[in-house]
């Protein structure tokens, strides 16, 4: 059995603790070398690596996940008027205190983390400090870009789905699977995932955002593809800025208003 290393007392933190590194610091992806303890001085996100050097999204996951974070912030800044949430995008969630540090994190493709500051001491977050903060994600989303096999990974310590359900514990974990237009949802109950049903529609609610993650096709950024999107609970589809703006020209256009004009 790999050992397991407890998470630092809560703060403040006693004297004799070097300062706990941030997301600035914290590296945003598990590296290749053996699990082991924690040795060296605490980091925190500003100290521990928010990179590694390797290519780790392909063009339609930038676009998959821009559209799923701009078309959520009308609801999240909504809920969250003093901006107490936090938005991931293929950045690290720092779950375990290790060394090296790169193996004790996962990097999903988006999640959501509600009630923690935006803004840590006034930086934006290089990554998310689980094992700091102590907070929850909402929701984790992962892309499938192969089998699958690495996002349903249970191997204890190391597996993606073992990670989350064990140690992260999400209230909901979705696999997305664009090259076959299938969503998986799996929600933490009694201390497990459960597998979800999706509604008449296909789609899954997310209680504390009230919203509903389902399967849209058709066009954004150029592309047109299965894509993850947003519903609010009246079944309206949530728009991103951009499609917003191209609805606001188009009623303009109808109204004989030339919108380059104004």
């Amino acid at each position: 059995m790999k050992p397991i290393v407890p998470l630092p007392p809560p703060g403040p933190y006693p004297l004799h603790y070097d300062p706990l590194p941030d997301h600035t610091q914290l590296p945003d992806r598990e590296g290749g070398k053996p699990l082991r303890p924690y040795t060296g001085r605490i980091p925190d996100h500003t100290t521990l690596p928010d990179k590694d050097g390797t290519f780790v999204r392909n063009s339609y996951e930038y676009w998959q996940s821009h559209l799923l974070t701009d078309s959520l912030l009308a609801v999240a800044d909504r809920l969250f008027p003093q901006g107490d949430y936090f938005i991931g995008e293929d950045c690290g969630i720092y779950w375990q205190l290790t060394e090296p540090p790169e193996r004790g994190v996962k990097a999903p493709d988006w999640f959501f983390v509600p009630e923690v500051p935006r803004l840590l001491e006034g930086q934006m977050r290089r990554s998310y400090v689980f094992w700091r903060e102590g907070v929850a994600p909402l929701l984790i989303l992962e892309y499938i870009s192969g089998s699958g096999a690495e996002e349903r990974d249970r191997t204890p310590q190391e597996g993606k789905f073992w990670i989350y359900e064990n140690r992260i514990r999400a209230s909901y974990y979705g696999i997305f699977d664009p090259n076959n237009s299938v969503l998986e949802m799996y929600g933490f109950r009694d201390r497990e995932y459960a597998r979800l049903e999706p509604n008449e529609h296909g789609r899954f609610h997310l209680n504390l955002l009230d919203v509903n993650v389902g399967i849209w096709r058709g066009t954004f950024g150029g592309y047109e593809a299965p894509w993850l999107r947003w519903w609010d609970a009246q079944g309206n589809l949530l728009l991103s800025g951009a499609e917003r703006a191209d609805r606001y020209t188009a009623k303009l256009r109808e109204l004989g208003v030339d919108p380059e004009s104004l």
